[in-house]
């Protein structure tokens, strides 16, 4: 067992990210930063993961900025850490070599010293490029394997059986993740990681893993997990006794739950064992005085209310609970004698006497990530399907497979948990399942995101995709976003500089509006100096609320307001879609509980709002106001006559592009509209072969399931 353990901080990264949305602003950063230069972490992840984006997007910061100030203040003392998708960076379309190496020098540049590096598919060919560049700039490339588990395939019948049948045998076995760490370690990683996501490894699992990957590889491993379904403690114990090198903690207030473990109850085991975390726990002791005052303002500002903390305990200063200190001597009994049952048990109950969230026994049993769980059943509530989630739930391993038995990570578990609902629905519908698809789910089955861990049946991708062989993304057609010059600011460019170039291409929405907003402000401060006459303000009229005097919409919870689905004069229908709400990291559908007219919208996009604050009021027809009647237009064609077969939305959406227009003529199968559901793009083909004789719904529109939209005879 090794008596050096080197603990890589995440607090400042995954730990705000996982229980706080990524809030944490510049300010709060700079509260603590004093602190872990004297605190002498190994590594601290601090970029990465959503950070570039939520700082610009939720806090009109640059990231840049965020990676070279805590540079700026912890020097050397803690190698800085981020975490990046191989050739996709942080999007899910791989980048060309250019992005990805102009990446991994300003990243270094800027104070990165370890970049991790991993793939949703555990697709070795789609970190080649990272790694070769990360060491190029003199960083260290930290690869990671992505943990998972095969499905739960439905038990079979005695029959079945007697008939030859069987379930597929296990893929993600320890062999599957062995080999997966060798290749990686061929390409030059100067570490490997049993990146554990979704907390679904077990403690007998990760010992196992551990040993095997040092042995096979000979460079250091490090092991990340999270608490959510009751393992993430007793397996990093686990790991520890079997030699790990590294392991990934956060500082107390913002350990366990949805996170890592908390270093401290780390600390107290390595302590019974003789073990030199290498960490002044002094130090830490003074970031946990900031992150407590801070973890109370994230409340406030993210969620409205407090989440349960758990006690307060510092190690330095308070005597351990004898209670505590018999569970601790209890589990390195049983990490010595892999007893994994007694580590696990011993482990929970230090977590529960000192208030971390309990285990998540559903996404334990279930063996799906917890918020690949949450987001079917916010799906089926959106679409008022609830029902169906039971069948939903049993058809993710068919689908799973049957596209190539994908990791469940971001963003194959999204994509899979959305086909799976997409089937549901279509089974429940009387049509073939597999009817309605997302892009993502296509462009998965026909080898855009990689190579799966099976080969998909060419049968099944003709069928999905229209072609047999398997297709990768061509970066040869990638193009550049475009990096207009800006008027209101001057004429400058929206991108000045490189790094501003690579924030528009990895975030081309969030980086256009944060750019601009920063290019126009510099230039408004200065104006006073070149142009000391203001120019008088034109009269700006603004829109007067009126007394609600019909139903509102109100916000079932505290988020932001991302998009507003309607405007003033719409007629909406019981259930249709009228804002999404950005809240607890999810995008919330909110629909109307009242068919009539919008007579007025009462918040903004970008609005941070309480639970049940007025959004939207809904009036009968017959009190709406009167708009001014429309010029005539000229009069469209009539239809022509006889029966016609219709195209109908197979679940409620939003249409976002309409592949034909009147006059085509389409085929059995052909796309005709591509509808927003479930964050997904679904594309509706027609069942019938014809001409295109009406159109009746417009880009844009919110559709219920079953409505009409391509009229064809």
């Amino acid at each position: 067992m090794a008596k050096i353990l080197k603990i890589r901080d995440l607090t400042l990264r995954d730990g705000q990210q996982s229980s706080f949305a990524t809030r944490m602003n510049q300010a709060q950063i700079d509260k603590c930063l004093p602190y872990y230069k004297d605190a002498g972490f190994y590594a601290m992840e601090v970029w990465g993961g959503a950070v570039p984006d939520s700082v610009m997007r939720y806090l009109g910061e640059n990231p840049w900025t965020r990676l070279e100030t805590i540079h700026e203040a912890v020097g050397d003392v803690s190698k800085l850490t981020a975490l990046s998708r191989g050739r996709n960076l942080f999007g899910y379309a791989p980048y060309t070599d250019e992005i990805i190496d102009g990446f991994c020098r300003n990243s270094i540049e800027s104070g990165l010293g370890i970049m991790r590096i991993f793939d949703c598919l555990n697709d070795v060919d789609n970190v080649k490029s990272t790694i070769k560049y990360v060491k190029k700039y003199g960083g260290i490339a930290d690869c990671a394997v992505c943990y998972t588990v095969d499905p739960k395939y439905p038990k079979l019948s005695l029959w079945d059986k007697l008939k030859g049948k069987k379930n597929p045998a296990p893929v993600f076995t320890d062999d599957y993740f062995v080999d997966k760490a060798k290749q990686l370690a061929a390409l030059g990683a100067d570490m490997i990681t049993i990146k554990d996501m979704s907390g679904l490894i077990p403690p007998q699992r990760v010992s196992a893993l551990v040993k095997k990957l040092k042995a096979a590889t000979g460079i250091p491993v490090d092991f990340h997990t999270h608490c959510t379904p009751g393992y993430g403690l007793a397996s990093v114990y686990a790991a520890i006794a079997a030699g790990v090198d590294v392991v990934d903690t956060n500082c107390w207030w913002f350990g366990g739950g949805t996170g890592a473990p908390a270093l401290e109850l780390v600390y107290l085991f390595c302590q019974k064992l003789g073990i030199d975390l290498g960490v002044n726990m002094e130090a830490v002791a003074k970031i946990n005085e900031q992150l407590k005052s801070i973890r109370t303002e994230l409340n406030t500002s993210v969620f409205g209310a407090d989440k349960p903390a758990p006690k307060p305990f510092n190690p330095v200063v308070d005597a351990t609970p004898a209670e505590v200190e018999a569970q601790l001597d209890r589990a390195v009994a049983a990490a010595a004698k892999d007893d994994f049952d007694t580590l696990l048990d011993a482990a929970q109950k230090i977590e529960a006497y000192f208030g971390f969230p309990a285990p998540n026994e559903l996404v334990q049993k279930a063996e799906i990530p917890g918020g690949m769980y949450s987001n079917m059943v916010a799906q089926l509530q959106q679409l008022k399907a609830e029902d169906i989630l039971p069948r939903a739930m049993e058809l993710i391993p068919s689908v799973r497979l049957s596209a190539g038995l994908p990791p469940l990570v971001t963003p194959t578990s999204q994509i899979v948990g959305a086909q799976a609902v997409s089937c549901a629905i279509d089974e429940k519908s009387g049509r073939p399942m597999y009817t309605t698809k997302s892009a993502q789910f296509v462009s998965l089955v026909k080898g855009e995101y990689g190579h799966t861990p099976v080969k998909i049946d060419p049968e099944f991708r003709l069928k999905i995709c229209g072609m047999r062989e398997e297709t990768p993304y061509d970066t040869s057609k990638y193009q550049m976003q475009p990096n207009p010059e800006l008027a209101e600011a001057g004429g400058v460019k929206l991108a000045a500089n490189e790094k501003e170039v690579l924030l528009l291409e990895l975030f081309p929405m969030v980086a256009k509006t944060f750019l601009t907003n920063t290019k126009v402000k510099a230039y408004e401060a200065q104006k006073p100096a070149e142009a000391p006459a203001e120019a008088p303000k034109a009269e700006v009229k603004v829109e007067e609320k009126v007394a609600v005097t019909g139903n509102t919409i109100n916000a079932p919870l505290p988020g932001r307001v991302l998009s507003l689905k309607v405007k003033v004069g719409d007629k909406v229908a019981v259930g249709q879609e009228v804002a999404i709400l950005e809240a607890m990291k999810m995008e919330n559908s909110i629909t109307s509980d009242y068919a009539g007219v919008v007579k007025q919208i009462l918040v903004a996009e970008g609005d941070n709002l309480q639970s049940d604050t007025p959004m939207i009021e809904i009036v009968a027809e017959a009190d709406a106001p009167k708009a001014a009647p429309a010029p005539a237009a000229e009069a469209a064609p009539a239809p022509a006559a006889g029966p016609k077969n219709m195209v109908n939305a197979p679940l409620p959406g939003r249409v976002i592009s309409l592949k034909v227009k009147v006059g085509d003529k389409v085929v059995a199968g052909q796309e005709v509209v591509i509808l927003e559901a479930m964050k997904m793009e679904n594309s509706i083909s027609t069942d019938y072969a014809g001409t295109v004789v009406e159109v009746l719904v417009a880009e844009g529109d919110n559709v219920q399931s079953d409505a009409p939209l391509i009229a064809i005879q």
